[in-house]
């Protein structure tokens, strides 16, 4: 079912709702639109199909637990094609959730129960970087180099010796961070601030599984980084000539 709301002027930015509980959808929907955006709210995995055959949105917000296929498995069926932003919710808020939830590419997570304020916070926070993105895109050299990779900001592409390594939206942004500050520490808050506009908890650790899950993609040894270091009690820096000195 899509949302509008009268009151105000045509909002341009569309959010697909994936959860099973009605009550919330409605809720979020109701809550979404009245922000200004257009809100299609769907319960499963098949009604999600058939919304995006419609049309990709400008974000997901994914429920973890649904019946038949699990939030997961659509997740990562996602991003075998699409880098759309994916906020995913789960009602049991453990750990383990959270870090296989980004690990399949989720951009953020957010445990139930949660405020709708918060929610919408966060989904602003990954439609602005989009947007940021897309404007860095057009004004950014196009092709920066580091090591033998080649980050193609236009088509969003990493390429290594011309093949392409296959990132996941979120550690795309990690590494476009990376390549423009480089030689230089960025701590967790710094990153954070870059990647979602917004303050973050304290003890918020996606940075680092994001870390981790790049470095598997570009350093020879994950475990002696050369391009991503970390500093110690400050943070992360990027080496472009992949020293680890």
């Amino acid at each position: 079912m899509r949302y509008t709301h009268p009151m105000k002027s045509a909002p341009t930015e569309r959010v697909l709702v994936v959860d099973d509980d009605p009550a919330l959808r409605e809720l979020l929907a109701d809550y979404l639109t009245a922000n200004g955006l257009v809100v299609e709210a769907v319960g499963d995995g098949a009604a999600m199909r058939r919304a995006l055959a419609g049309g990709m949105p400008d974000a997901i917000v994914l429920d973890l637990m649904l019946p038949g296929e699990d939030g997961l498995s659509l997740a990562r069926g996602l991003r075998t094609h699409s880098d759309v932003p994916i906020l995913m919710l789960s009602a049991r808020g453990e750990e383990i959730d959270r870090v296989i939830g980004l690990e399949v590419g989720a951009d953020d997570y957010l445990a139930k129960p949660f405020g709708p304020r918060e929610l919408l916070a966060r989904l602003r926070a990954l439609l602005r970087r989009n947007r940021t993105v897309a404007v860095e895109n057009k004004s950014t050299s196009p092709h920066p180099r580091f090591g033998p990779f080649q980050l193609d900001l236009a088509a969003h592409r990493l390429l290594r010796d011309g093949v392409e390594v296959r990132l996941t939206s979120a550690e795309f942004d990690l590494l476009r961070v990376f390549v423009e500050h480089p030689n230089r520490v960025l701590s967790r808050d710094t990153l954070v601030s870059q990647l979602k506009g917004y303050e973050r908890d304290p003890f918020d650790r996606s940075v680092d599984i994001r870390v981790t899950r790049l470095r598997r993609k570009i350093e020879v040894d994950p475990t002696a980084p050369a391009f991503v270091r970390t500093i110690r009690g400050e943070g992360y820096l990027f080496n472009p000539r992949g020293e680890q000195t």
